[in-house]
């Protein structure tokens, strides 16, 4: 199961992380964001340990959400020692959101 970032605790568990970070922007109302839920879900179980995997509701966490101007959800952020290294926006299949992360933990 993904991680909960919040406002509160996002730079403690994702900027401050020894282990690179994948971050999805959703929220509830999202249609294309229920598509991807469930794929992020299985990422974290899959690559535990080796890297943080986990979710920003943008409703709930309107702060963070500002901070890396997320437009439109979901959107990824690939996080690494506290910079945005890559991103995809809209439903991306499975491969492509893994592609991305390993390329962070080489």
């Amino acid at each position: 199961m993904a991680l909960e970032f919040t406002d509160n605790n996002f730079e403690a568990e994702v900027l401050n992380s020894d282990q690179p970070v994948l971050v999805d922007f959703w929220a509830e109302w999202c249609g294309p964001c229920k598509m991807v839920g469930p794929i992020v879900d299985e990422i974290a179980k899959e690559y535990e340990g080796k890297a943080k995997v986990g979710k920003v509701n943008v409703d709930e966490n309107p702060g963070i959400s500002a901070k890396f101007g997320i437009r439109s959800i979901p959107t990824i952020l690939y996080i690494k020692n506290g910079e945005v290294v890559d991103k995809s926006v809209g439903a991306v299949p499975k491969a492509a959101l893994t592609d991305k992360l390993e390329a962070q933990i080489a």
